[in-house]
């Protein structure tokens, strides 16, 4: 999904109506969410010696001001922000310290400015580091992180997250958990980025944030929309399909104005076994 958002600029005390600010001088974001496929015993021309160069390649094609990314290890995010120019990372590995696949959120220092991060696992006891209850194998976690765009100073929170890829009681109770928690977040505006594992527009988690919750998705809201395409393609070409698992959803005073999924590859390979969406 290429997802250009506006961030309408409105004070926050200010009524309700002049959120609609006019968009021509409201500031535009472009927003990635990535699933970067874990480095781990793909071959060629899957192993990630192979996959670095396209994924730089996908990210400087679209130009994404923010990158929410999933399943990266750490010597992933190093070698991306090495390669690519003009880009800091945060993050945490989801079994501690840096370990285990990461939630990081790439943002553009030029753009903007770094305010606070915070991180919490998808679980009964999400303060609690590694922690996994709802019957899921794998930890499940989630990273957010609240920028200021330096131009026109305003704000917004990126949310990014993993759901659980066999368990659909996680899925939901993760949601939930999510849809809870966002409420401290007040009225800023809120863009989460993730793989969730399940169909965006059907499955019960999605209808948890958007349908019965605080969120719109941006592959229904934006103004403009690519080609329908499957997310996940598994190393094989563009499909066209329904089955969105990788979602960005947004909420407050912003808009989509245009949405799709980047299907860049060069000779038959690809950056992930997901498209970004942006």
């Amino acid at each position: 999904m290429s997802f250009a958002l506006a961030l309408l600029a409105a004070c926050a005390a200010a009524p309700q109506d002049t959120a609609t600010a006019d968009l021509e001088v409201a500031p535009v974001l472009r927003v990635m969410s990535f699933n970067l496929r874990y480095r781990g015993g793909d071959k060629a021309p899957h192993d990630w010696a192979n996959r670095l160069p396209l994924a730089v390649e996908q990210i400087e094609l679209e130009d994404p001001d923010l990158i929410g990314t999933q399943e990266g290890l750490r010597s992933q995010l190093v070698d991306l922000e090495r390669e690519l120019d003009g880009y800091r990372w945060v993050g945490q590995g989801r079994e501690g310290g840096s370990h285990g696949e990461y939630m990081a959120i790439f943002y553009k220092t030029e753009r903007l400015e770094l305010l606070e991060y915070y991180h919490y696992w998808l679980s009964d006891t999400p303060t609690v580091v590694g922690s996994k209850t709802w019957g899921n194998g794998v930890v499940r976690m989630t990273t957010w992180a609240r920028f200021r765009e330096r131009e026109s100073k305003e704000q917004l929170i990126l949310v990014n997250t993993h759901f659980d890829h066999q368990v659909e009681l996680a899925r939901v109770k993760s949601a939930e958990l999510m849809a809870e928690r966002d409420k401290r977040f007040g009225k800023r505006r809120v863009v989460m980025t993730g793989d969730f594992n399940c169909a965006s527009g059907t499955s019960d988690a999605w209808k948890t944030l958007v349908k019965d919750g605080p969120y719109e998705d941006a592959w229904f809201s934006a103004k403009e929309r690519g080609p329908s395409v499957d997310s996940f393609h598994g190393w094989g070409p563009p499909r066209e399909g329904e089955r969105r698992i990788d979602w960005i959803l947004h909420r407050g005073p912003l808009e989509a104005l245009s949405s799709k999924v980047c299907t860049y590859g060069r000779d038959g390979r690809w950056p992930s076994d997901h498209f970004p969406v942006l």
